[in-house]
């Protein structure tokens, strides 16, 4: 591991190095690259650095031991020594952690998407508060986010819906929302007072470039018509609306909350990269069965991940054993606490995987 510290602190002083060159400002790939190559190595070589210094600060104080005989000086050599032992420790984790193999998609926008499960009209209403819930969390890490598509029912609630979060590092903590949200609570509509249970399925996709997947034009039809339901004066009066239709996989996609319809259709060929994006990302997974036991709930989309109980005010995040008793808040979009447990969880999976 050491070897490879002492390998990543010399590339860093190269990186910088080619950065003072004056013919690196004016070449923006290889700027781009280079800075990319800096930020992702920045972090690594400052533990490393502070690593070395405690290793040092060990060394200096045992010496210190050695050879003084004063007692307050000896006091304080010690005081010292246990600090910088205790660091070193703390470090020597960080350092694994931060050398583990990165997900390539980490840094990526995402496309979510929340489709209403079991649960009637309920699982709609839910789907609904968890797509505010995203928004209010993005809102608090300032990630704009772009509504896509969306399925509404008259009473406030969403059959499906599917939106952009562009933030830096916008996978690395979406990812672990994948799978089946489950909510216990008496519907409105309930007159007897009985608990239903209803769920809804998140996807959590990285946006994909056009780089990343190719699409055939002869694959693909494209359908231009009037948008319908609520969406302002432009609704039912102008060809704005617009349904992609993938033939090889089946998949459709409709785009209609933009005025414009190169807007719709920037949106919807968008989805559908990140759709067909994903299928590739889930067969690397399935064909990584062993790695795929290291990760905490990023691949299977039936997985149960959370349940909302309402009438306890509780959410448990299943893959990890996590409760908290502060629903309001959770559902105000302060899920920080349940997405920090989830990278802690899968950091501690991989390192245990990497020792076996």
């Amino acid at each position: 591991m050491f070897d490879r510290l002492e390998d990543l602190l010399i590339r860093l002083e190269e990186i910088l190095s080619e950065l003072q060159e004056p013919d690196v400002a004016s070449d923006q790939n290889r700027f781009r690259k280079l800075m990319k190559e800096q930020n992702e190595l920045t972090p690594i070589v400052e533990a490393y650095k502070e690593y070395k210094a405690c290793r040092q600060t060990i060394e200096d104080s045992l010496q210190m031991l050695e050879e003084e005989s004063d007692e307050e000086m000896r006091e304080l050599a010690k005081e010292e020594l246990n600090d910088a032992k205790a660091r070193v420790e703390e470090l020597e984790h960080e350092l694994k952690v931060l050398l583990l193999p990165k997900d390539p998609n980490d840094d990526k926008n995402v496309m979510v998407e929340i489709r209403a499960g079991a649960g009637g009209d309920e699982a709609a209403l839910f789907a609904a508060e968890i797509y505010r819930m995203y928004i209010h969390y993005a809102e608090s890490r300032r990630w704009k986010v772009e509504l896509v598509e969306c399925e509404e029912i008259g009473i406030g609630g969403m059959k499906n819906v599917t939106f952009m979060i562009n933030g830096s590092g916008a996978y690395s903590v979406m990812k672990y929302e994948s799978g089946v949200h489950r909510v216990q609570r008496v519907p409105e509509t309930e007159s007897g007072g009985r608990i239903h249970t209803s769920t809804i399925t998140v996807a959590v996709m990285p946006e994909a470039e056009e780089v990343d997947v190719h699409i055939d034009e002869k694959d693909i039809r494209i359908d231009v018509m009037r948008a319908s339901g609520n969406g302002g004066q432009c609704v039912n009066t102008t060809d704005s609306a617009v349904r992609l239709t993938h033939y090889p996989t089946g998949i459709v996609i409709y785009s209609q909350t933009e005025k414009s319809q190169l807007q719709n259709k920037d949106k919807a060929f968008a989805l559908l990269r990140a759709k067909l994006y994903d299928i590739e990302c889930q067969k690397r997974h399935d064909a990584e069965a062993e790695a795929r036991k290291s990760q905490i709930g990023t691949g299977d989309r039936s997985e149960k991940i959370r349940t909302y109980n309402f009438p306890q005010g509780r959410v448990t995040d299943h893959r990890i054993g996590l409760t908290l008793y502060k629903l309001d808040k959770i559902m105000n979009g302060d899920i920080q606490e349940i997405i920090d447990a989830c990278i802690a969880a899968d950091q501690a999976a991989k390192l245990a995987n990497m020792n076996e």
